[in-house]
């Protein structure tokens, strides 16, 4: 018999089924049959088409609509949060799949994959780990401008080494991905800017030389704007490269 909905076809092995959540109870009754009051049914996104499903262990498919009628059901029972069905029960497995609890009610146990995932894990941690020991101090500030909520401007370097191999071991990918932020030299550089002393920010509006000998306006930040990603742009535009290369050659003195 051709099947309204073509079925995936499952590598064969046995699988464990896990229901989500804390809590799992001595026994769980998987809803295993479509009804009027219940509804259990598969939506084909290639035919944009709901199936109700059945699970019958003497039928070779979990569809309703492609079974005969003389079918078998059985309860489908989670005994303290656990269904193993091994790879004779193809059709179970099958019904698992398609079944629209899949993923929210209940997961599939992957050891292989769970395993997986960790060795990818615990290797994107030591890259994070080996790039925090390996970046310079006014690399490491800037990270720690971005991801810690004090202020760095205080902290001594091994200070900030120290938090950020820290952060590294904790957080690796949010690590990874700032300190490879192609902004992240030019945010430091303006945070230490006035942080420092070259520049001041008066008002809550205006950003001021410090210079001795010049303490004239530099710039005028909108309303609503952050003022240190205001000075960035600045920084960049052919107009304050000067003060760029300047600020650039004093920090480098420190």
């Amino acid at each position: 018999m051709e099947t309204k909905v073509k079925l995936v076809k499952l590598e064969p092995k046995d699988r464990t089924y896990l229901l989500k959540g804390k809590i799992s109870p001595l026994s769980y009754f998987l809803a295993s049959r479509d009804t009027p009051r219940r509804r259990l049914l598969y939506f084909d996104e290639e035919t944009n088409s709901n199936h109700p499903l059945r699970y019958a262990r003497n039928s070779n498919t979990p569809f309703q609509e492609d079974q005969d009628k003389n079918v078998i059901l059985e309860p489908v029972v989670f005994e303290d949060g656990v269904l193993n069905v091994p790879k004779t029960n193809p059709v179970l497995q099958l019904f698992m799949h398609y079944h629209p609890g899949n993923g929210t009610e209940f997961y599939e146990f992957d050891n292989e994959k769970d395993a997986e995932e960790d060795v990818d894990m615990i290797n994107i941690e030591i890259d994070a780990l080996m790039m925090a020991r390996e970046l310079d101090v006014t690399s490491l500030e800037a990270i720690a401008r971005l991801v810690l909520s004090k202020d760095v401007s205080t902290m001594k370097s091994s200070e900030i080494k120290r938090d950020m191999l820290l952060y590294a071991k904790r957080h690796p990918i949010e690590f990874i991905e700032a300190a490879e932020d192609p902004q992240l030299k030019i945010n430091n550089l303006a945070a230490r800017a006035i942080s420092d002393g070259y520049l001041t920010f008066r008002a809550g509006k205006d950003i001021h030389y410090n210079f001795k000998e010049n303490k004239k306006r530099l710039l005028t930040v909108p309303f609503g704007k952050d003022h240190i990603h205001v000075l960035v742009s600045y920084l960049q535009s052919d107009e304050g490269m000067e003060l760029y290369k300047y600020l650039q050659e004093q920090m480098s003195e420190k």
